[in-house]
């Protein structure tokens, strides 16, 4: 699929599994002139295609595959609970970027789609490449972005990831009470309301 040029109309595609989610997406569409949803037996004619899933693991990635099987097609993914999925596998995927449900606002998911559909067929750099698409809108805003320490980049990925404090003392050989006060730290840098926020401000911001 070719990049799209600043300021045309993106094609986007939806799928989700829920009604009420899938009804609250295409309203994003149509709040932006920018975007215009395609019927789905179009899918493989979208600029960006957008799914929802509540867990993003092996069985997602699957879901992909099957969705749009066509050489340079782009996915943006909303995750509802949980990222259990390999990021170098999702990229390979096609997968550019990645929203949080919570977190999903008509203007982030505007900006998201339109990154997704305007990103490089090249990799991307980061640990959580396909989540920088976003990050690189954010940055052309001019809004600068806290560096986080290589600690507690391990602790938010982790808990990306979906394993908890106890398990990420385990893997990093900390106690549990380090892990914490590094979660804390991370989410006073970031200025973040919780564990969630955090993380996802992280991860599309392309800090992890």
């Amino acid at each position: 699929m070719p990049r799209q040029a600043v300021g045309e109309t993106v094609r986007v595609a939806i799928h989700a599994p829920a009604p009420l989610v899938r009804a609250g997406l295409a309203g994003f569409v149509a709040l932006d002139p920018r975007l215009h949803e395609l019927p789905r037996d179009r899918i493989g004619e979208a600029d960006a295609i957008v799914v929802a899933v509540d867990v993003a693991d092996a069985s997602a990635l699957d879901l992909l595959r099957r969705l749009c099987d066509k050489p340079g097609a782009r996915f943006l993914v909303v995750v509802g609970k949980k990222w259990r999925a390999d990021l170098s596998a999702a990229q390979k995927r096609g997968v550019r970027a990645v929203v949080w449900w919570d977190f999903c606002s008509p203007d982030v998911f505007a900006r998201s789609v339109r990154a997704v559909a305007g990103s490089e067929e090249t990799p991307l750099p980061s640990p959580l490449a396909p989540e920088r698409a976003e990050h690189h809108v954010v940055a052309s805003r001019g809004r600068a972005e806290p560096r986080l320490n290589a600690r507690e980049v391990d602790v938010l990925r982790l808990i990306a990831e979906g394993k908890q404090c106890d398990e990420i003392a385990i893997e990093l050989s900390y106690s549990e009470r380090t892990v914490r006060y590094i979660l804390y730290g991370a989410m006073k840098r970031l200025r973040t309301r919780n564990r969630a926020h955090a993380v996802s401000h992280a991860i599309r911001a392309g800090l992890i």
